[in-house]
């Protein structure tokens, strides 16, 4: 057990590090954050949570794995290598492949639910 409580503390040092350093882990928490709440809001199902929960994660996770190989990239390269700019435009390539697909899957979990709130409370 005690294992366990030691790699959870890394694990929240390892958040809080990527949040205080990382400003587009910053901006992705912010658009989560709104996510939720709209979510909230607009009255998501258990699946539209899942959904939603599920590519919030795989976003910020990405974020984390592109700093984590962008620092260890640093570490073991420190001159220039075309190589190395490589592993870390990749890395930044897996955040953007993540962000993409969370907007669309926004899309199709947001859009009708806004318009069906718009109605709703038009008519009302």
């Amino acid at each position: 057990m005690k294992r366990f409580f030691i790699s959870l503390k890394n694990a929240l040092r390892g958040i809080l590090y990527v949040f205080v350093s990382q400003k587009n882990f910053k901006i992705h928490a912010v658009f989560a954050i709104a996510a939720v709440i709209l979510a909230a809001i607009l009255k998501f199902t258990y699946i539209e949570w899942a959904v939603l929960v599920l590519i919030i994660g795989v976003v910020m996770s990405c974020e984390a794995l592109n700093t984590a190989i962008e620092r260890t990239v640093d570490l073991v390269s420190p001159d220039y290598d075309e190589r190395a700019k490589q592993a870390k435009d990749s890395a930044a390539a897996a955040v953007l492949i993540a962000a993409v697909s969370s907007v669309i899957i926004g899309i199709l979990l947001f859009v009708i639910k806004i318009i069906n709130f718009i109605k709703g409370n038009l008519l009302q």
